[in-house]
Parts: C-alpha cells; structure tokens; sequence
C-alpha cells in the first residue's frame, strides 16, 4: 500500500516537471492526492476523451477555480486564472 502511496507520488513529481503551465510562466505549484467516486472519476474520463484539447491537470484547475469564484473568492489572479484555462487552446501539456 505504502509503496503505492510512494510511486504514485513519484509520478505526480515527473508529471509536475513536464507540465507547462497556462501562463507559460514558472508558477509555485503545489500537487495533492485526493480520491474522488467512481462517478466522478468515470464522468471526467469520458469529458476528457471527449475534448482532447483538455487534460485532467487544466479540468481541476478550472473546476476549483470556477467553484472559488462562484463562492465569492474576488481575486484578480483567480480570475485571470480561470479565464485562461476555460479559454486555452492548448492543454497544460502542451499536447496538441
């Protein structure tokens, strides 16, 4: 189980390290591990297979945002930040 939790830390840190961010600058970046349902994990699969031009990364990061500014967060770079990612045409990858 522990080397799991390990690995899949280890992961997260490649993933970091090649992930490009919305703003093409070096932004402080700090990475969770967060189970989510079933439901939820399936629903996301299928939007992302769906919109290639999204990745797991840019869906969380809108979706977190999006939620923030909806409860009243009145942050300007949040703002921004939300804009940026529902807009770009790019993944987080920089896939297409």
């Amino acid at each position: 189980m522990q080397s799991s939790t390990v690995e899949a830390i280890q992961s997260k840190k490649i993933d970091q390290q090649n992930s490009i961010s919305i703003n093409d600058q070096n932004e402080s970046i700090v990475s969770f591990i967060e189970d989510v349902p079933v439901y939820l994990n399936d629903a996301m699969r299928k939007y992302l297979d769906e919109h290639p031009n999204w990745d797991q990364h840019r869906l969380m990061q809108a979706a977190i945002s999006g939620y923030l500014l909806e409860k009243g967060v009145t942050s300007l770079e949040m703002r921004r930040f939300y804009t940026q990612s529902m807009l770009s045409k790019k993944t987080m990858r920089g896939n297409i």
